[in-house]
């Protein structure tokens, strides 16, 4: 999604230059122009084929220059690793998956769950039993779990982005699965807190009320200048992706003022353990 989001990118900036319009541009390869309004949106695949054709209609003859766009459109028809758990992965999930992989930086609150990308096996069954209630067969739990830690490779990778969790206290006092998970848990969120591209917060009950007031978000920023950040908000049948700058700013903004209200990293990992040892 992120290659099909730079190619429609690029396209987009090349018909402006030249001064075509999208029902030009759409009638060139037998298309609409909300055809091309969703491919440079990165919102449908591309033919290698319309690629081309565009490219002619828009003066980018040279092969040095409509290479790397022909790249581009050859490798967004490429499935991402997720793509094999498309049995247990609901499509507007997907959506955040391959953007989760693509981004830089990856800032979240949470307040019920600890993160996705931060769950031990045996605390993210147990979240996701609580949830379900019996409604999943033993195989698609089985399933769901092993997305949720191939997701945490991320954090390993070479191109590992920057994770920075802001936890609600509610969430590690929370005790998903029994003690034992939780003792766990918290162990593991102490090792995590020593990565050098994660960075940890808690905003302690002793802080009382804070400013997300809204609930949990998760802000994404890439490295790529044509992709804009974006502030992903789950809800139970779906997602809502926010792109607008003055959404973007606000979100910033909340996370900001919640970083400078939650614990250092240092005391972070203190009342992680702190909390364990009254478990």
């Amino acid at each position: 999604m992120v290659r099909r989001i730079l190619l429609g990118s690029q396209l987009r900036r090349l018909r402006e230059a030249c001064g075509v319009t999208r029902e030009e541009a759409g009638y060139s390869i037998r298309a609409s122009e909300s055809k091309i309004s969703r491919m440079e949106l990165g919102r449908v695949s591309v033919k290698q084929r319309d690629v081309a054709d565009l490219l002619t209609l828009y003066g980018v003859t040279d092969p040095t220059e409509r290479e790397p766009l022909m790249s581009l459109a050859r490798s967004s028809g490429r499935s991402g690793w997720w793509h094999s758990f498309n049995d247990v992965l609901p499509s507007w999930f997907q959506t955040y998956i391959g953007l989760e992989a693509a981004a830089e930086r990856i800032s979240t609150y949470e307040l019920q769950f600890v993160h996705g990308l931060l769950q031990t096996e045996s605390y993210a069954q147990a979240v996701m039993l609580n949830g379900h209630k019996g409604r999943l067969p033993a195989g698609e739990v089985d399933r769901r779990i092993a997305l949720r830690l191939a997701r945490q490779k991320l954090l390993v990778s070479e191109s590992a982005p920057h994770l920075h969790c802001i936890l609600d206290e509610a969430a590690l006092r929370r005790p998903y699965g029994g003690l034992d998970v939780m003792d766990e848990q918290l162990r593991t969120l102490l090792e995590f807190s020593e990565y050098p591209n994660v960075t940890l917060q808690v905003v302690a009950f002793a802080q009382g009320g804070h400013v997300a007031e809204s609930g949990a978000f998760t802000l994404l920023r890439f490295a790529e200048e044509e992709l804009s950040d974006l502030v992903y908000l789950e809800q139970l049948t779906g997602a809502l992706y926010l792109d607008k700058q003055e959404d973007v700013a606000a979100y910033q903004g909340v996370l900001g003022r919640l970083s400078r209200s939650a614990m250092s990293e240092k005391a972070t990992r203190d009342h992680l353990m702190w909390l364990r040892d009254r478990l």
